[in-house]
């Protein structure tokens, strides 16, 4: 799977832009703040329906503008797809293959990508709700029916925390809640097992890179902690009904999640150095890649964005050598020659102040 061309209109810097890429590896070289990154998250948000950098997408909007449009060309096995992406200030808007889509969940698939970016180098130390939505993401690229769930999960939660700000005593909410309870624990178990098998198997990849990065050094274990288990699950809502009623929110479930990362038991989110925390998030994006291709039967799309200065020379040499056969496009504000004249690059493009050359 590869991009073969990409196109951006009213796209932050960009009036317009078009650009054919090579299978291969596709370099932006520029200084800070001159669209690179800009090009990457037009990229992701074609495969996720999300931008990786705001909530808000109508931010992507060059700002004098109304809307924005990305449009991109995949050339797949036996099949290219294209994917027409619209962004107004009222929302978004999905075409494929030219017939537009009910549902941004049926976005999810065309595209498969996975994205480096210094973000990611800090997902380590930073809290459960970004632990959670790289899980999120990442499975809803890979599991229609997890990301079914997952929505249906977050629609009833929505709906019995506001019921939960209606009353003030268990005696008045109990037989209400316990309808909510139900559907909360048919959507939310398949969440939690679905969390745990995807864990399960980046956790057998990832460590397996992991020793190899660090010289046989370093065992990794990525280990997840449910809130709840799906057998606890609907007694301790139940227990809790009292604690919700008074916290105005629902204290258990999905929504609660965390993972840990640990090297030879150590745990990397407290203890771990800024070379540990790195080589993990690595660890874990290769597994990504391995993972999509066993599941999907094709390789997809790889975007570096600015996370080479980050990576030491040997890390960065693993990186590449695990991502020959990979359409990657790196942005980077200038080329090391020790790594890169190893390195067969397609395309090399020169970005400032939203001209690509």
């Amino acid at each position: 799977m590869y991009i073969g061309e990409l196109s951006l209109q009213n796209f932050r810097n960009y009036n317009y832009l078009n650009l054919v890429l090579h299978p291969g590896i596709n370099v932006f070289v520029g200084d800070n703040a001159q669209g690179k990154t800009n090009i990457l998250e037009a990229i992701y948000l074609c495969a996720t329906a999300r931008s990786h950098r705001t909530n808000k997408e109508r931010e992507v909007i060059k700002w004098d503008q109304d809307d924005a449009h990305i449009k991109m060309k995949i050339q797949k096995k036996y099949v290219e797809d294209t994917i027409d992406f619209h962004i107004d200030n009222r929302g978004k808007g999905v075409a494929v293959n030219r017939i537009p889509i009910k549902r941004l969940g049926d976005l999810l698939g065309v595209l498969n990508v996975v994205m480096f970016s210094p973000e990611d180098l800090k997902m380590v130390k930073r809290s459960p709700g970004e632990r959670r939505r790289f899980i999120d993401i990442e499975l809803s690229q890979l599991d229609r029916v997890y990301y079914d769930a997952l929505g249906k999960f977050h629609k009833v939660l929505k709906q019995r925390n506001n019921l939960l700000k209606k009353f003030d005593n268990i005696n008045d909410a109990s037989n209400v809640l316990e309808v909510w309870d139900l559907q909360m624990i048919e959507y939310g178990s398949i969440v939690i097992n679905k969390r745990q098998d995807f864990i399960n198997e980046l956790q057998e990849i990832a460590q397996e890179i992991h020793y190899n990065i660090s010289g046989g050094k370093e065992k990794l274990e990525i280990v997840y902690e449910p809130s709840v288990t799906t057998k606890q699950y609907q007694e301790r809502l139940t227990a809790n009904h009292q604690k919700d009623i008074f916290r105005r929110s629902t204290s258990i479930g999905p929504h609660r999640d965390d993972m840990a990362f640990l090297i030879n038991d150590m745990d990397v989110r407290t203890y771990g150095s800024q070379g540990q925390q790195r080589t993990v998030v690595l660890s874990i994006k290769l597994a990504q890649l391995r993972m999509i291709q066993g599941i999907l039967g094709e390789q997809p799309v790889l975007l570096l964005d600015d996370v080479l200065s980050e990576l030491d020379y040997h890390r960065q040499q693993f990186l590449f050598t695990h991502t020959k056969d990979i359409q990657t496009l790196i942005t980077c504000t200038g080329i090391e020659e020790g790594v890169w004249n190893k390195q067969n690059i397609g395309k090399l493009f020169k970005v400032n102040k939203g001209v690509v050359s």
